[in-house]
C-alpha cells in the first residue's frame, strides 16, 4: 500500500515534469494492467530499441542519449519502473569486493546525487552512509580489503569498533560484534522515482518511450539485429538492447536465433514496519550484517528489513511471465530466521508492528556478477540484466558503461568481469541455472575467502583422465564450466579438513603445493590442461595468414613446426586475447587461447575474419586432451616413449612436431610449458588420452614423475613474472605496459590491429608499467596473505593495484605482479612511468590495511630458469594463461 503510494506520487511528479510525456499519455488510466489505446502509434524505425522501463533500461536511454545518441526507443510492456525496480529496496552501497562493481556504484551514487536537481523528479535521494557489519574476524579482514580499495578510490571509509558502530545507530546490539566498517557517504533513494528521473532526462533528450508494449521476438539476419517485432507492429533497428530484467532469459530465446542471457529469479522477501513510537531518523545510517544475513535500512519512520536466505526459493523457471510484477504470496515461515536475525541485532524492534512483508522476484547470475554487453552471436544486440539484488547501486554506472560500449565500441573500463562472452550455451540450461542460483542467493551473505569454488552445477565439462586423476587424489576447481585440478591430496591427508580449509591466511594445501612445485623444477610432473580453447584455422590459399597477421600483433609467417606467442589487440593496443599459434602446415595454424576465451575469442574472429568460403575458423577445444610435462626430466621421458631425441638441438624451444607417444599416433607435441620450466604439452586426440597418459606415468615413475595441478602452476608462473589473460593482461593493457614489445612486428612494415596506439606509446612512453613485487618483511606463517587487489604504495603515495599474487617456494617469499601508475600529486594527472620512477621508488602493498614492504623489479630472476635460452625465448616460452 505505502509501496504503491510512493510509486503513484512519482509516476504524477515525473509526468508534470514531462509535458512531451503528459500528451503521450493523457487518455491512460493510472493503475489498469489491462490492454489500453496507445495515442502514439510506434516508429517504423529507430537506431537503438531498448527494452525495459526499469533501472538499467532507463539508465541506458538516459546516458545514450546524454552521449548524442537521440534515435532510441525505449519499451516497456507494462508501466516504467513497475517491475522489480519497483520494489528495490532503494540502497546505495558501494562497499563492493569486485573493483568494476566498486566504479559502478560510486557513479551511481553521484548521478543520483544530482539528478533531482537535473530533473526536477524527487528521487528520494538522502545520504546516511552504512554501516557493515563482522561478528568473526575472518568477516571484518574481508571488510579490511574492501577499505583498503574504497580509500584509494577516494571513497570516505573507516574501520570502527562495535562501541563506535552503535554511536552510529543506537538500536544495534553489539554484544557479538568484533568489529564495523563505517562508509558515511552511501545512500537511500527511492529506486521507482530514480528510474522516472532517468526517464524524464532522457525523453527531454528526445528518447521516445512507449508504455503496455510488448516485444515479442528481435530478428537477425546474417548475425545482425535488424528489428524488433512488438504486439503493436514492428520496429527496424541497429541495435536492440535487452533489459527485460528477470525475462532477459526468455526473451533472448524467443528468436530464431537465441542469444543466451544465464540468470533465474528467485523469491525476495523483505519487512516493512509501521513507525516507531519515537520514529527513526532519516539520517540514521543503513545496517548490513552479511553474517546474519539481514539488511536494515529506515523507512517512513519505522524500517525496511531485508536479507538472503539460507534456502532460497527459485521460481518461474518455466518461463511463466507477467507484466508488472504483483506481490507474490507471503511466507512468514520462510522469512523465519531473517525475522530472527533482525530481532537478536536490535532486540527494541520486538513489539514493533508490522505493515506488511514484501515478497518479489529478483533475478541471479551464475557467477554473482550483472551480465552486459553484446551478444556474441548477434551484432547489435547488447544486454544489460541480472543484477543480483543490486540493481539501484549499479544502474547508474552500468547503464553508462553500456552507452559507451554502444556509442564507441568500447566501454571506459575493463568490464569483463561483466561481459556476457564470459559464459557459454552450457550456462543456459534451465536445471543449472535453477541450482546455481539456490547457491548463489546465499552466497550473497557468505564468507568469501581466496579460491573458494561453486558447488553447484559441476562435473559439466571434464577431462577423459577426470575419474582416473580423481581416484589419485585430485581437488577441483572450475573455469569457464571445466574441471580442472587444484592440486592432489597425498594419501593419509585428512581430506574433509582440506575441502574445508578457509582462510585469508596460509592455507592448508601449502605444503603439498609446495612439493608439485618442487618436483616440477627437480623431476617431472604432469598437469591436465585439456580446458584451455583451441581453434583451428585453414585456407585454400593464403587468406589465414594474411587474415591472421592483420588481427595479431606478432609475425605469424615463421616456418611450418614453429610456435609464436602474440597478442589479439584491438584499436588501442589492448590484449583481448593472449594466446600461442602454432605453424601446422603453410595453410593451417593452430591457436591456444585461455579456457574463458572460448567465447570471446570466437566472436571476435567471426566478426573481423573475412567472409571467404576458402577461409575456415574451427572450434577443436573438445578434441584434444592436453598433459603439460613439466620439468628437467620431461625430455626423459618423451624420449623414451617416442623413440625419438627430444634434446634442445633436435626439437629447439617453441617448437610444434606431430608425433607418436605409445601406440597412439597424431600427438601434436609443442615445446613450451607455460611456466618458464622445461618441457612439452602434449595435444592428445581425446580417444588417445587414457593411453597417452598411462604411458607417461608408467615410464616416468624411475624419474620420479607425480601429477601436479594448477596452484604449483600459478606459483611456478608468477615466481617467473609472467602475465595471464583476465587477471593481469585485460582490453586496456598493451604490449608496451607489460614488457613484451619484442612480441610485436613493429619494425616489419606490416600493417595490424592496434598498430598505430603502440607506435604511439612507443615516441610518447607508457602511463602504467607491469612490475613484479617480493615482500620483504612479510611472516608467510603468521601474516596475511595477499591474493589480488591490493594497493600498492610507492614513497607512501598510492600507485596501482596488485593483479595476481602466489607464494614462490624457490625464493621463500611472496610475490605479487601488478601494475604501477605516475599519478601527479596537485592534479592526479597520469604521468609517463620510466624505468627510473619504478626502481627508485620504496614501495609497500596493503593487505587488509597493514602495509608490507616491497622491492619492485621489472625482469624476473635469472637464476630461476634451469636452462640458459635466449632471453625472448624464455620469455615467449612462459607465459601463463588461466
Amino acid at each position: 500500500a505505502a509501496g504503491m503510494f510512493l510509486r503513484l506520487l512519482s509516476d504524477i511528479q515525473w509526468r508534470a515534469a514531462s509535458p512531451k510525456w503528459r500528451r503521450m499519455t493523457s487518455s491512460r488510466r493510472s493503475t489498469s494492467t489491462t490492454a489500453e489505446p496507445h495515442p502514439v502509434s510506434l516508429p517504423a524505425q529507430a537506431q537503438v530499441v531498448i527494452c525495459g522501463g526499469g533501472i538499467t533500461g532507463t539508465s541506458v536511454a538516459y546516458h545514450l542519449s546524454k552521449m548524442g545518441w537521440k534515435d532510441v526507443v525505449l519499451l516497456e510492456q507494462g508501466r516504467l519502473a513497475a517491475g522489480t525496480t519497483r520494489f528495490c529496496a532503494g540502497i546505495v552501497s558501494t562497499a563492493r569486493p569486485v573493483s568494476i562493481e566498486l566504479k559502478m556504484a560510486h557513479y551511481s551514487n553521484k548521478l543520483y546525487q544530482q539528478l533531482e536537481q537535473e530533473t526536477g523528479v524527487p528521487t528520494g535521494y538522502t545520504k546516511t552512509g552504512s554501516l557493515l557489519l563482522a561478528q568473526t574476524q575472518d568477516r571484518l579482514i574481508s571488510l579490511k580489503r574492501i577499505a583498503s580499495s574504497l580509500n584509494v578510490m577516494g571513497i570516505p571509509c573507516e574501520i570502527i569498533t562495535p562501541k563506535q558502530a552503535v554511536q552510529l545507530h543506537p538500536l544495534i546490539n553489539i554484544h557479538d560484534l568484533v568489529g564495523a566498517m563505517y562508509v558515511p557517504e552511501d545512500a537511500l533513494v527511492t529506486s521507482a522515482s530514480v528510474s522516472l528521473a532517468l526517464a524524464t532526462a532522457a525523453s527531454r533528450n528526445g528518447v521516445q518511450i512507449h508504455e503496455r508494449t510488448s516485444v515479442s521476438h528481435v530478428t537477425i539476419q546474417k548475425g545482425r539485429v535488424t528489428g524488433v517485432e512488438t504486439d503493436r507492429g514492428r520496429i527496424q533497428c541497429q541495435y536492440f538492447v535487452n533489459c527485460a530484467g528477470q525475462w532477459a532469459y526468455e526473451l533472448g530465446h524467443s528468436g530464431e536465433e537465441p542469444v543466451h542471457i544465464p540468470l533465474h529469479a528467485c523469491e525476495h522477501f523483505y519487512l516493512l514496519t509501521h513507525p516507531l513510537t519515537e520514529p527513526l531518523s532519516s539520517s540514521l545510517p543503513t545496517v548490513v550484517d552479511p553474517d546474519g544475513r539481514i539488511y536494515i535500512r529506515n523507512w517512513q519512520g519505522g524500517i525496511l528489513s531485508g536479507g538472503f536466505e539460507k534456502n532460497p526459493k527459485p521460481l518461474f523457471t518455466e518461463g511463466r511471465n507477467q507484466l508488472e510484477i504483483q506481490n507474490l504470496q507471503e511466507d512468514w515461515d520462510h522469512f523465519g530466521p531473517l525475522l530472527s536475525a533482525l530481532l537478536r541485532r536490535m532486540p527494541g524492534l520486538e513489539a514493533l508492528q508490522i505493515l506488511q512483508l514484501v515478497n518479489c522476484p529478483e533475478s541471479f547470475t551464475p557467477d554473482m556478477r550483472c551480465i552486459m554487453g553484446e551478444s556474441p552471436t548477434a551484432r547489435g544486440y547488447f544486454v544489460l540484466a541480472g543484477m543480483n539484488s543490486a540493481g539501484i547501486s549499479y544502474g547508474g554506472g552500468a547503464g553508462k558503461y553500456l552507452a559507451e560500449w554502444m556509442v564507441n565500441g568500447y566501454p571506459s573500463d575493463n568490464v569483463w568481469p561483466l561481459d556476457v562472452k564470459r559464459f557459454g550455451t552450457l550456462q543456459s540450461s534451465r536445471t543449472f541455472l535453477r541450482h546455481r542460483v539456490m547457491e548463489v542467493m546465499p552466497l550473497m551473505c557468505d564468507l568469501k575467502v581466496p579460491r573458494w569454488d561453486f558447488q553447484t552445477g559441476r562435473q559439466l565439462r571434464t577431462s577423459p583422465l577426470y575419474d582416473r586423476l580423481d581416484a589419485q587424489g585430485a581437488r577441483w576447481m572450475e573455469k569457464h564450466g571445466f574441471e580442472r585440478v587444484k592440486y592432489f591430496v597425498p594419501p593419509g591427508k585428512d581430506l574433509l579438513d582440506l575441502d574445508h580449509s578457509k582462510t585469508f591466511y596460509k592455507p592448508d594445501w601449502f605444503d603439498i603445493v609446495g612439493a608439485e612445485v618442487k618436483c616440477c623444477k627437480e623431476a617431472v610432473c604432469v598437469i591436465d590442461m585439456s580446458s584451455f580453447t583451441k581453434f583451428e584455422i585453414s585456407s585454400t590459399g593464403d587468406q589465414a595468414l594474411e587474415s591472421l597477421q592483420y588481427l595479431f600483433s606478432n609475425d605469424l609467417d615463421v616456418p611450418v613446426g614453429h610456435v609464436v606467442h602474440t597478442g589479439m589487440l584491438n584499436e588501442k593496443g589492448g590484449y583481448e586475447n593472449d594466446c600461442s599459434i602454432a605453424r601446422i602446415s603453410k595453410r593451417s595454424f593452430f591457436m591456444i587461447s585461455p579456457t574463458d576465451q572460448q567465447v570471446h575469442c570466437w566472436a571476435w574472429l567471426k566478426n573481423r575474419l573475412p567472409d571467404d568460403s576458402n577461409l575456415t575458423l574451427e572450434d577443436v577445444t573438445w578434441k584434444y586432451t592436453a598433459l603439460n610435462l613439466i620439468g628437467p626430466r620431461a625430455v626423459d621421458v618423451l624420449s623414451e616413449l617416442s623413440y625419438a631425441p627430444m634434446t634442445a638441438e633436435h626439437f629447439p624451444s617453441l617448437f610444434c612436431k606431430e608425433m607418436s607417444v605409445g601406440y597412439a599416433n597424431g600427438i601434436r607435441v609443442m615445446s613450451i610449458t607455460h611456466t618458464g620450466e622445461p618441457g612439452f604439452v602434449l595435444y592428445i586426440p581425446i580417444e588417445y588420452a587414457l593411453h597417452v597418459y598411462n604411458e607417461v606415468m608408467n615410464m616416468g615413475q624411475k624419474y620420479g614423475i607425480r601429477n601436479a595441478g594448477y596452484y604449483a602452476l600459478r606459483s611456478l608462473r608468477i615466481e617467473k613474472f609472467f602475465a595471464f589473460w583476465g587477471q593481469d593482461l585485460d582490453a586496456f593493457t598493451t604490449p608496451m605496459e607489460c614488457g613484451r614489445e619484442f612480441q610485436v612486428k613493429l619494425e616489419k612494415g606490416m600493417e595490424f590491429v592496434g598498430q598505430e596506439a603502440l607506435l604511439e606509446q612507443k615516441q610518447n612512453g607508457v602511463y602504467k608499467r607491469f612490475t613484479m613485487f617480493i615482500l620483504e618483511d612479510h611472516d608467510t606463517d603468521m601474516d596475511l596473505w595477499p591474493w589480488w587487489g591490493e594497493p600498492i604504495f610507492r614513497n607512501g603515495r598510492y600507485v596501482g593495484k596488485t593483479t595476481s599474487s602466489a607464494y614462490s617456494y624457490t625464493l621463500e617469499r611472496h610475490v605479487c605482479l601488478g601494475f604501477v601508475h605516475n599519478f601527479d600529486e596537485k592534479t592526479g594527472e597520469e604521468l609517463v612511468v620510466t624505468t627510473d620512477f619504478i626502481n627508485q621508488g620504496e614501495y609497500e602493498i596493503d593487505i587488509a590495511g597493514q602495509r608490507f614492504q616491497a622491492k619492485a623489479k621489472l625482469y624476473p630472476f635469472s637464476s630461476l630458469f634451469t636452462q640458459r635460452r635466449r632471453k625472448d625465448e624464455v620469455e615467449l616460452s612462459g607465459y601463463q594463461r588461466e
